[in-house]
């Protein structure tokens, strides 16, 4: 039972139900109604009459029907955006009259003159889009299209964070492509549905309040969440569940490395981005992606994605999967398919098709951190040649830097009079350059970026001041890219940089944000120290850890604690625009940090995993999990980032790493040399796989299409074209390009053989 003190103006009471003699809408004249009407204007048009409101879930007749009970001993019934007053309830009002009072946009604008003092029971809003309130909690379901529906809940009485539309653009909740209709069970349930649509949407009247949501065709609800597991919304913690069929298989939730592209129960997924080397299993890792793809036993599919920036738990337990997020709203879409691909074309669509990559960047790529000198990069280069190894692209990480500090050259090693030959060289070759860039700007008065930075008043900043990290080049500040005018310094100062060294693509690394240091909370902060502690890094370590604190402050008095999971994509999204400004052609950005969207700016590798069988084996679920992401263009590192790799293992993954998307040979520091020409039986591996890529370009580019055209990705799982085979839903040892190409490659030490599933076919 809930109730609220709810004041209206008669005049408006008396305007909601007609003009002229229509009744809102209905077209029906009733007696009762006329001496009613009669009575409340011979009051007088200007007097004012509270009432209390009292929710019965028994006197419930539609989503939007309800019963009040007015002072003056007749009811008021709330329908579909129109008031109506009755005398005898039920009597005068039918059911079958509940849908006439659809699409009444002439009421729209006057019930939002009503005045609630306190929300708690189903209310309407905009036309199409169903609400209802109960305890303070507000919520909207809203079938947007014939295969997209969104549930919002929010609080009644307070604002909450949620992405604004100027960071992650959405439709608005209010759009639709079509009215909807309510309907009515004999127990009660309110249903919205509309007979093109491929999803329903049931609130169910129980104690607490549930609701799932259906495809007209079948009765297993997609999501449905159980009275068992109700509803939780805090301050600080929101707790949603959802039950699951023993035929759903769960794919998606990232990121994190994992043996198996299925995602396998009981766990608990953590979504904070971390800087956390992605040769560790099973902890959150660099990106965070609140998206998920159920396939059931018959192949249909379906999407669900929670569209919040703040951390999160996400609990799979077979039968349930269950949210727990530490801020901001419920805000999910559900996207119907049927099929796999369609799930991920809807999902695309919604949060952005991914970026056309230009053509080059589908050649191989060589990198390492620790290249000592220009000359080293030089001799790199000529190894590829002298072996006959198609090398297109040459990168160089944070070694050709001065002190570590962006937009600069180390005049020693990396002098501009030597990489600008250099460079020079690469594209009368035909060859490309990228480079790397930090987030993090040297507090250094003698450096021109940080004093523009600091002109230009761009930096996060906590307790007034900008936030001091420290990463690469020590003392740091983090330019705020929720800033406006963060995207005009960061392209001028790579506008600057290309001046002296046209480099080609920019990669994006260290921005979840990552921080050598810790900063101390601020006393009595549930900010830097929230009372529910998300599962980070595995250990339930406090979400301050190793990056800019929660209490930290971006642009419009936003906290860290809600925008720490757009950092990288908001770089992303400021260095793709920059690049565009910058050379006028289409841009190549690589961004290890990632969010829902980021496809439609960065490609994307898999982070610093090591060089064991079990990271190349992990590496086919990682790019097949970016796929589902809406970035397609993903790769690992190609003989492993971390540790010394040996000449089988650096051999046979490139005879996998040829076929990533993405495919560049990277090292760490300190490890032995892996270029591919080191060994000569990884040379002619390369040379045989590699020249079956560039055969295969054509073939790629056309999938770069399609993936911007579409969303579907580039490497997909087998069961995207055999979704009536349920064996595929557990192969995570091959994948497919396309529907054309079928990879199954040698993943384990010393195999010389490897069992292929071939699905029937047509």
């Amino acid at each position: 039972m809930t109730e609220a003190n709810v004041s209206w103006s008669l005049t408006t009471l008396i305007w909601l139900f007609g003009r002229n003699g229509d009744y809102g809408g209905f077209g029906v004249a009733s007696s009762w109604f006329d001496l009613v009407l009669r009575l409340v204007h011979g009051v007088g048009s200007c007097l004012w009459f509270g009432f209390e409101l009292e929710f019965l879930w028994d006197s419930v007749v539609s989503l939007e029907f309800v019963e009040f009970h007015f002072e003056l001993g007749f009811d008021l019934c709330c329908v579909a955006c129109g008031v109506l007053l009755e005398v005898v309830r039920r009597s005068s009002i039918r059911e079958e009259l509940v849908g006439a009072w659809l699409g009444s946009s002439s009421f729209l604008v006057r019930l939002s003159s009503c005045s609630w003092s306190k929300v708690g029971s189903l209310v309407s809003s905009e036309v199409g889009v169903r609400r209802w309130a109960a305890r303070g909690v507000l919520a909207r379901a809203c079938l947007e299209t014939d295969y997209r529906l969104r549930i919002h809940v929010s609080d009644a009485n307070h604002s909450r964070w949620e992405i604004p539309q100027s960071l992650l653009h959405r439709p608005a909740l209010s759009s639709l492509a079509f009215p909807t209709t309510i309907t009515t069970t004999t127990t009660l349930n309110l249903t919205l549905s509309h007979p093109t649509s491929l999803l329903s949407f049931t609130l169910h009247t129980t104690t607490p309040f549930s609701f799932s949501v259906s495809r007209p065709s079948s009765p297993t609800p997609l999501l449905s969440t159980p009275l068992t597991h109700p509803l939780l919304f805090k301050p600080q913690l929101i707790r949603l569940s959802s039950s699951l069929p023993s035929s759903a298989s769960l794919f998606g939730l990232g990121e994190h490395t994992k043996p198996t592209f299925k995602l396998q129960f009981p766990q608990t997924l953590t979504l904070w981005n971390s800087d956390i080397a992605s040769s560790n299993v099973d902890l959150n890792l660099y990106g965070s992606h609140p998206f998920y793809l159920d396939v059931r036993e018959d192949g249909e599919a379906h999407g669900v994605v929670w569209v919040n920036s703040n951390g999160m738990d996400v609990i799979y337990e077979g039968d349930t999967v269950t949210w727990r997020v530490i801020g901001g709203v419920v805000d999910l879409y559900v996207f119907a398919g049927p099929t796999a691909e369609d799930v991920v074309g809807q999902y695309t669509e919604q949060v952005g098709r991914p970026a056309p990559m230009p053509y080059w960047s589908f050649g191989f790529h060589q990198c390492r951190y620790g290249y000592h000198d220009v000359y080293e990069l030089e001799s790199v280069v000529a190894g590829y040649a002298k072996a006959k190894i198609p090398l297109d692209v040459m990168w160089t990480d944070i070694d050709y830097t001065d002190a570590y500090k962006d937009f600069t050259l180390d005049p020693v090693h990396f002098p501009v009079d030597k990489m600008q030959p250099f460079v020079e060289t690469l594209h009368k070759n035909g060859q490309r350059c990228v480079v790397i860039l930090d987030p993090g700007i040297s507090v250094n008065n003698t450096y021109g970026t940080f004093v523009r930075g600091m002109k230009a008043d761009i930096f996060i900043k906590r307790y007034g001041v900008p936030y001091l990290g420290v990463v690469w080049p020590g003392p740091v500040y983090f330019p705020d890219f929720v800033n406006p005018a963060t995207a005009n310094f960061w392209a001028d100062e790579i506008i600057r940089f290309r001046k002296l060294l046209p480099v080609d693509g920019l990669w994006i690394d260290m921005n979840e944000i990552s921080n050598f240091n810790t900063s101390e909370p601020t006393p009595h902060s549930t900010l830097d120290d929230p009372p529910y502690k998300i599962n980070n890094s595995g250990v339930h370590r406090p979400i301050n850890n190793k990056t800019v604190p929660a209490t930290a402050v971006h642009y419009g008095n936003i906290s860290e604690y809600n925008a720490h999971n757009l950092y990288g994509y908001l770089e992303a999204r400021a260095t793709h625009a920059a690049l565009i400004r910058a050379t006028g052609e289409r841009p190549f950005v690589l961004s290890r940090s990632t969010f829902i969207g980021s496809g439609k700016y960065t490609a994307h590798w898999t982070g610093d995993n090591s060089a064991t069988w079990d990271d190349l084996a992990y590496s086919i679920p990682a790019i097949l999990n970016f796929g589902l992401f809406g970035i397609p263009m993903v790769g690992a590192d190609i003989c492993g980032f971390n540790g010394n790799t040996t000449e089988e293992l650096c051999r046979r993954w490139i005879q996998l790493g040829a076929f990533y998307p993405f495919a560049r040979n990277h090292a760490s520091v300190g490890t032995l040399p892996h270029e591919l020409y080191r060994w000569e039986s990884v040379a002619a591996s390369s040379r045989k796989v590699l020249g079956l890529r560039y055969r295969l370009l054509p073939y790629f580019y056309t999938l770069m299409l399609e993936a911007h055209s579409t969303g579907l990705p580039i490497a997909r799982p087998l069961f995207f074209s055999f979704p009536k085979e349920a064996k595929t839903y557990r192969i995570d040892s091959q994948f497919l390009l396309g529907r054309g190409v079928m990879v199954s490659p040698v993943i384990q030490q010393g195999a010389t053989s490897v069992n292929v599933y071939f699905p029937a076919g047509n």
